[in-house]
């Protein structure tokens, strides 16, 4: 049986963690053959303290790193409940303008938005998508939607 030698090179490329080619960002996958980010639009919005209002966001796939880490902070171990902030907080890319997303912003926003990330992040992490299968409650008829919206005639 003839055994192939593959380098680290070879194997980023094989399993799609390259870094990205010239010209493309880093949440970008090889080929485009694996999405990592996801656009989403809260519910209600997070109220910024110099007024602004921040709906619309950037979600990345989350490594076994960042479900990890939170494990180890002082804030979960005293508080379990505190995980699902700090995992948010990491996996975050942006929230309007906001780049620097870190757990004292997630912890100031509306319960509603926490309940939606939460649910988006186990949509991307374990399903792979954003999409949910709905029925409508006045004619029974089962749809798709797309919990990230931003397309037309979405929330």
């Amino acid at each position: 049986m003839r055994r192939r030698v593959v380098s680290i090179g070879d194997l980023d490329e094989l399993v799609g963690t390259a870094p990205p080619a010239e010209g493309k960002k880093a949440g970008q996958a090889r080929e485009e053959g694996l999405r990592t980010e996801f656009e989403f639009e809260l519910p209600r919005g997070y109220l910024h303290s110099d007024g602004t209002l921040h709906r619309h966001g950037r979600m990345r796939l989350a490594t076994a790193r960042d479900e990890l880490r939170p494990q180890m902070d002082v804030r979960v171990k005293e508080n379990p409940a505190y995980l699902s902030v700090v995992l948010l907080s990491q996996v975050i890319t942006e929230l309007g303008t906001i780049t620097d997303v870190h757990a004292g912003v997630v912890e100031q926003m509306y319960a509603t938005d926490v309940a939606f990330l939460q649910d988006f992040y186990r949509r991307i992490n374990s399903e792979g998508h954003t999409r949910a299968g709905v029925t409508c409650p006045a004619c029974e008829t089962a749809f798709e939607i797309d919990l990230a919206g931003g397309g037309l005639g979405e929330s």
